[in-house]
């Protein structure tokens, strides 16, 4: 029943998508905004797909810990794609740094490019900082929050990799407050499989991380929180340990933020 399931979700998933990315191309002659608000509309019935077709459900705890007003970092940890085609649906408008040949691909790359996200050439490693930047700094004169995967990648859960400078880089250099962003949702929607579980998938803010840190202190707490976080997500949803190398005991910062709230679907 799994994989009949799985394999008739897939069908409906890929169908419908190629239908919206075809029947909403006038989306790209419409002032941006608007044409978020249609995609959270495609977000929210591919969420309904979801329930209704897998069982697969979703909470979201922590929002109090987002800041109301203006900009704000998002370090999330990334393990499948489903944790991007909920960002819309969680956060406001939100940029997302992801790969430069993602708006290489035919119509999906032309919404990407019009919903203004933040690309990144990462063959260009070093010399790709400064445009990643300067993108930024655009975002944040518009006061949408900016989401970006530390670890720069999918990683299944229970798998570890160094976080990259990007994002100290950005909390050093636009002022923000850096919220983690832990969820277990390689648990339920693999990286390299079309076998979809039921249950629910969790994604936890955490209390922010205050700008005008040193940003090594800065980068140390986001790795600490944010992985053991995840760690306790995937563990209580029967997912295994994180194996990494053992660090030393780090900084814990305590930080207060104005209250929005829990959501779920």
């Amino acid at each position: 029943m799994l994989v009949l399931r799985s394999l008739l979700f897939n069908l409906v998933f890929y169908v419908w998508t190629m239908l919206c990315c075809v029947g909403l191309l006038w989306m790209l002659f419409i002032p941006r905004r608007r044409m978020i608000d249609v995609l959270a509309w495609y977000m929210r019935t591919l969420a309904w797909l979801e329930r209704t077709i897998i069982g697969l459900h979703y909470e979201v705890r922590g929002l109090e810990h987002l800041p109301a007003h203006g900009s704000f970092l998002v370090g999330a940890k990334h393990q499948s794609m489903w944790e991007t085609m909920k960002l819309h649906l969680i956060l406001d408008d939100p940029a997302i740094i992801l790969k430069r040949e993602l708006l290489w691909l035919p119509i999906w790359g032309w919404y990407a490019a019009k919903s203004q996200q933040i690309p990144v050439d990462r063959s260009r490693r070093g010399a790709a900082l400064t445009p990643l930047v300067t993108g930024a700094r655009a975002v944040v004169a518009q006061g949408r929050p900016i989401v970006i995967f530390p670890q720069g990648t999918r990683l299944a859960p229970g798998t570890y990799r160094p976080y990259k400078v990007g994002i100290g880089l950005l909390y050093q250099d636009l002022g923000l407050p850096i919220v983690p962003m832990a969820l277990n949702s390689g648990l339920f929607w693999g990286r390299r499989t079309l076998i979809r579980h039921p249950g629910t998938i969790t994604i936890e803010f955490l209390p922010p991380i205050p700008p005008g840190l040193p940003r090594d202190v800065a980068m140390a707490e986001l790795e600490e929180r944010l992985e053991a976080a995840s760690e306790r997500l995937s563990l209580a949803a029967g997912g295994p340990p994180t194996e990494r190398p053992t660090t030393p005991r780090r900084i814990r910062l305590r930080t207060a933020a104005p209250a929005r709230g829990q959501a779920s679907a």
